[in-house]
């Protein structure tokens, strides 16, 4: 959102900006809101224009989002970085097939190609700048940093996006995600507790079906065991400190 009141500044060149949607059933409710409520409307006011993009399937035009693709009928698939028994992530897809691609599919079909790439600014900060140059770069774009070119901080995210009399985005990521912090189920918990349950459930489907094909369970945080009980209701405590990963690529959370 930063980037997009610079651009409207005229601080950055850039005059489109693409959001790949996991789906509106998959991505934080609050970003969607907040998309729909400000980004959407502060984006026409300038003369920006911001592409929401789904994935759809390419054999028959149907538009799949995340959730549906973890929870279809016959699914065996496990796009998300689950965690496994001993707390290590498991192998993820999500963020290829549902942001970089789609992205991708939306350069190429507006006429990005090797000969005549896109430029992409993908937008990581001075303090995420391990985030930055974690993939190959596709032949069809030349990717870009420009907030990070420039010194730009989270905190100064948050004050440029004050200036413009727009308040401070929640960070984008889906709600099931299993990179999140352990204060994050805890604040769903408090505050979302229909999402927390929700999350729940999505685990308990993916653990019955995983022991129907006679394979361990797998968990949406690192402490091994499911997810109702690792996250308190925050009255208790726990080895936060320790539980440090996350997600790199700079495609989610941006």
């Amino acid at each position: 959102m930063a980037a997009l009141v610079l651009a409207a500044r005229g601080e950055l060149d850039y005059r489109t900006f693409i959001m790949a949607n996991v789906g509106d059933d998959s991505e934080n409710p609050r970003t969607i809101r907040y998309l729909h409520q400000y980004a959407l409307p502060f984006a026409a006011q300038h003369g920006l224009e911001l592409v929401v993009v789904d994935r759809v399937l390419k054999r028959t035009g149907e538009v799949r989002t995340l959730y549906q693709d973890l929870t279809r009928e016959g699914s065996r698939s496990l796009k998300i970085p689950v965690r496994m028994s001993n707390g290590a992530p498991g192998t993820r897809s999500c963020t290829v097939e549902f942001k970089i691609k789609v992205v991708g599919d939306e350069l190429k079909r507006r006429g990005a190609s090797a000969e005549h790439p896109a430029t992409v600014g993908i937008g990581i900060t001075l303090d995420e700048i391990h985030r930055a140059n974690t993939r190959q770069c596709e032949p069809h774009e030349r990717i870009e940093y420009p907030l990070l070119e420039r010194g730009i901080r989270r905190i100064d995210c948050a004050r440029i996006i004050r200036s413009a009399g727009l308040p401070v985005p929640p960070k984008s990521s889906c709600w099931f995600c299993p990179f999140h912090r352990p204060e994050t189920w805890q604040e769903m918990r408090r505050t979302e507790p229909e999402l927390f349950a929700k999350a729940c459930q999505l685990e308990d489907l993916l653990n019955g079906r995983r022991e129907e094909l006679g394979k361990d369970h797998v968990y949406l945080t690192a402490f091994g065991k499911p997810l109702r009980e690792a996250i308190g209701d925050g009255t208790d405590t726990l080895p936060f400190d320790a539980y440090g990963m996350g997600c790199d690529s700079g495609w989610c959370m941006t």
